[in-house]
């Protein structure tokens, strides 16, 4: 056996190998059957004078084998092949499908997870970034306070602690007495810092509310057009959705009358997509209909803080005198999308729940992210960036619509361009069945634009427009971008009104 182990090896390794490498070529000597269950391997002295290595090597080898269960060891004998070592082996060694007994046994939630996932329609313009992307919810590298964050980092990783262990759920006291103050003087919201959880970025806190207020079968209603990630979120909850219209002012509360629901989400200081600011009496009329019928409003603030113009507009929860409003705000549009730093504020009944729901979710955010964000907000440096940043995405804001008016005059209507960081452009020109089409050829030309048919659930059945829409945003460009990406986008319009306004998409790349 010595001798066979020898010659083996010495093809397979060739120079006096280590313990590693032995380990994974005995391995593999199981696997193939070469090594059958039950033979008995050489002494740990033979096989190193045979190998030309040190004992100490085939030893290590030996044991790591043994721990992995493939040699069965006991003191005064030889190692041998430990039964059921070559079934395990081969098992791994399967193709995925040789080892797949069927599509595998989901729970129901996984269930609905997985239909979502099949149902979702081909990606147009997201094969990837384009040289000049109008992606939504992207920001500019450069505009990110790299000086002010790695001052505030290199403070607070030096701070000595106890011991490092896991840390309140609900977040760090500092930050969340830090978004108390912020949070009243920038959003008019008033609430003390007990009622703040500090969650990974708005999509977490929406899971959150799903989780802990909706039962599967119960209603949610939903702006139509909206967030798809937060429809998705309801969806795999298995929530009965509703689709609530919505026109230039917002979500139409008219239509709220006769209904009932456990729960409405909304995005009332900017609609999303469509950008409307919902007017006090319709904000009223909404929170009154949660007061008579005992349903809870998920009010998404995910850009609130970005108003041109004029200041941004309070928070619904700033009117909220029950206890209805949950407040979702995030740090991903005026800091980064990548931090996922956001936070829920909580009527005080719900506060309980959510920490313990928070703390089986993932523990809490991290600490050193969260102490590095207080400190920046009770600095004024945090504040200092949003107003610089607004100014920033002004201009790029302003680009946009000069470009737009310059390269496609009379030919698009512009929606919600009051604030945010993103516009809606109707194309009147382009039949909405050509909108795929529209943003394949665009893609095809260097230019990414994303379609708002997808964010439509229902849909025509609540859309105004039968003409081709387009989701714009602008807060990761640069104005000469802006421009060069227009006029791109202008001839691809241009071409198809050639052609009497047909579009003939190219393949879909995969």
């Amino acid at each position: 056996m010595a001798d066979q182990l020898k010659s083996a090896f010495t093809r397979h390794a060739g120079a006096a190998p280590g313990a590693r490498t032995l380990h994974e070529w005995l391995k593999s000597q199981v696997a193939d059957g070469s090594l059958a269950v039950g033979a008995r391997l050489p002494s740990t002295r033979a096989l190193a004078l045979d190998l030309g290595v040190s004992r100490t090597t085939v030893t290590a080898a030996y044991e790591q084998l043994a721990a992995e269960g493939y040699l069965e060891t006991a003191p005064g004998s030889r190692a041998r092949v430990a039964a059921g070592a070559a079934q395990r082996s081969r098992a791994r060694s399967m193709p995925a499908a040789a080892q797949q007994h069927g599509r595998p046994r989901l729970s129901s939630y996984g269930q609905r997870v997985d239909a979502l996932a099949s149902a979702l329609p081909p990606a147009a313009g997201d094969g990837g970034p384009a040289p000049i992307d109008f992606l939504y919810g992207a920001l500019a590298f450069d505009d990110f306070p790299t000086l002010a964050w790695r001052r505030a980092y290199n403070r607070a990783i030096v701070q000595r602690q106890s011991s490092l262990s896991y840390d309140a759920p609900e977040g760090e006291p500092a930050l969340r007495m830090a978004l108390q103050g912020y949070l009243r003087r920038a959003r008019g919201l008033v609430c003390s810092a007990d009622q703040i959880v500090v969650v990974q970025g708005s999509q977490q806190a929406i899971d959150l509310c799903a989780r802990v207020l909706v039962d599967p079968g119960e209603t949610v209603l939903m702006e139509e057009p909206c967030y798809l990630m937060a429809r998705r979120v309801f969806e795999a909850q298995g929530a009965c959705l509703q689709e609530m219209a919505v026109d230039e002012q917002g979500l139409d509360t008219s239509a709220l009358a006769g209904r009932q629901a456990r729960l409405a989400y909304v995005t009332p200081s900017h609609q999303f997509p469509l950008g409307g600011v919902l007017p006090i009496g319709r904000r009223q009329q909404l929170l009154a209909w949660a007061r008579a019928t005992g349903a809870w409003i998920l009010e998404d603030d995910y850009d609130g803080e970005f108003r041109y113009g004029l200041r941004p507009i309070d928070a619904l929860q700033s009117i909220d005198e029950v206890g209805c409003v949950i407040h979702v705000g995030t740090f991903s549009k005026a800091l980064s999308p990548q931090m996922r730093m956001g936070y829920l504020v909580l009527p005080p009944s719900l506060v309980p729940v959510f920490r313990e729901a928070r703390r089986l979710a993932d523990r809490h955010a991290p600490r050193l992210d969260q102490l590095v964000l207080a400190a920046l907000i009770e600095d004024g440096s945090y504040e200092r960036h949003v107003r610089a940043a607004r100014r920033r995405n002004e201009g790029r804001r302003a680009a946009l619509l000069q470009a737009l008016e310059r390269h496609l005059p009379g030919a698009v209507q512009v929606e919600g361009s009051a604030s945010g960081l993103h516009v809606v452009a109707w194309v009147p020109a382009v039949h909405q069945r050509d909108e795929i089409a529209l943003v394949r050829l665009a893609r095809e030309r260097g230019v990414g634009v994303r379609p708002i048919s997808p964010l439509y659930a229902a849909g025509d059945a609540h859309r105004r427009q039968s003409c081709a829409g387009l989701v714009l945003g602008y807060a990761s460009l640069q104005p000469q971008a802006i421009e060069q990406g227009v006029r791109r986008l202008a001839g691809v319009v241009r071409d198809g009104q050639k052609k009497g306004g047909a579009f003939e998409a190219p393949p879909c790349r995969r």
